[in-house]
């Protein structure tokens, strides 16, 4: 008998948002989607090009995959993120980075019995990656606040989603110090980790040697090109740290037929190794970011953390209004964003804003922001 999806996992959070999409999309002027932060500019042609030579692919790839894949993401790691000492065995290409993220649990052989650790306010996936194996996940801030119970897997995300936190060395290296003292396996979702916004809070791997002292053992780091090429549409996305571990993920994928696509795998060498459409993209999001934080502080609203990633993390300056008041305020003047609440219950005054709308549709909600 199998059991309901209801009984296993939360509902899907976006769900709840229709009524107020469809209130948003009754504006005169149609809706500004900031909802959810899917890329609205164009993949790059590098990247097109790439993945239109590759079409040629009658046969299976290999789970590890290809060779020049892997070596494009510990040349990026090394170019981009000051990375050392990682070779093409750390390396393990990935279908999205939200498949690994929710599956990587019960590939580990996790389940009853184990802990999952994960920031308070955090993309909901990690708690559904527990929940798929049957393990359990708290979520904290503190290492101190878990008390004498070890977890089998902590979960850390810098640039933060939703807030765009950025952690800076020292605790990097502290939180990888308390899991390698008690074999905690400790995974970096480092997705956003190219998009800074505050010079004097640059995000840092946790793979860079100022942090892990240039050994990957205990470690994952999880990266996508999904928002730093405009890759979505791809599911291009990486994991990579200690062999060991990568090597166990390798062989349980080999059973699952989880395989990268080849031509996928190509179009990723070819972003890996192009930094010119990143760095243009980076000020394409920076631009909409000034624009929109200072409509949102124009208009009352303060805008917390956000150092990283591609969203705003809003509340009013009062900071005593419930996010889901805040949606309906944005929604009665045709702007979705997100509820706070997706994220924990930490999140419950605040709202994501997402930096992921086309300049026009940017400019429309600085508008109405103003109105």
């Amino acid at each position: 008998m199998t059991r309901r999806v209801s009984d296993r996992l939360p509902d899907f959070p976006w769900d709840s948002l229709t009524e107020h999409a469809a209130t948003a999309r009754a504006h005169p002027d149609g809706i500004v989607d900031l909802s959810i932060g899917t890329p609205v500019d164009p993949t790059p042609k590098v990247v097109q090009h790439a993945l239109a030579a590759a079409t040629d692919a009658p046969g299976y790839p290999q789970t590890i995959g290809l060779p020049e894949t892997r070596q494009a993401a510990v040349g990026w790691m090394t170019r981009r993120l000051g990375v050392t000492g990682l070779g093409t065995e750390h390396v393990l290409p990935t279908i999205g980075s939200k498949e690994l993220v929710a599956s990587l649990p019960g590939q580990l052989g996790l389940g009853p019995g184990d802990l999952v650790v994960h920031p308070e306010v955090a993309y909901p996936t990690y708690a559904v990656g527990a929940a798929l194996c049957g393990a359990r996940s708290v979520a904290s801030d503190s290492l101190t606040a878990l008390g004498p119970e070890t977890p089998a897997l902590l979960w850390i995300n810098s640039p933060a989603n939703p807030s765009g936190r950025v952690l800076p060395v020292d605790h990097l290296r502290k939180v990888v110090d308390w899991c390698r003292e008690r074999g905690v396996l400790l995974v970096s979702d480092e997705c956003y980790i190219e998009m800074a916004w505050e010079a004097d809070a640059p995000p840092v791997s946790v793979l860079h040697p100022d942090v892990c002292g240039g050994s990957p053992e205990g470690i994952l780091a999880v990266h996508s090109l999904s928002k730093r090429s405009n890759l979505a549409g791809y599911r291009c996305s990486f994991v990579a740290g200690d062999a060991g571990v990568v090597a166990e993920l390798l062989a349980v994928r080999k059973n699952l037929g989880l395989i990268m696509p080849a031509p996928q795998q190509h179009a990723m060498v070819a972003a890996l190794d192009d930094d010119e459409h990143v760095l243009a993209q980076h000020a394409t999001y920076a631009a909409r970011r000034a624009l929109l934080r200072e409509a949102l502080e124009q208009a009352g609203f303060r805008v917390d953390h956000s150092e990283g990633a591609l969203y705003l993390w809003a509340t009013l300056v009062s900071g005593d209004a419930d996010c889901w008041s805040l949606v309906s305020w944005f929604a009665e003047r045709g702007i979705l964003v997100t509820p706070g609440s997706f994220y924990g219950p930490a999140g419950r005054r605040h709202v994501r804003v997402a930096l992921t709308a086309t300049d026009e549709r940017v400019a429309a909600a600085v508008a109405r922001l103003a109105g």
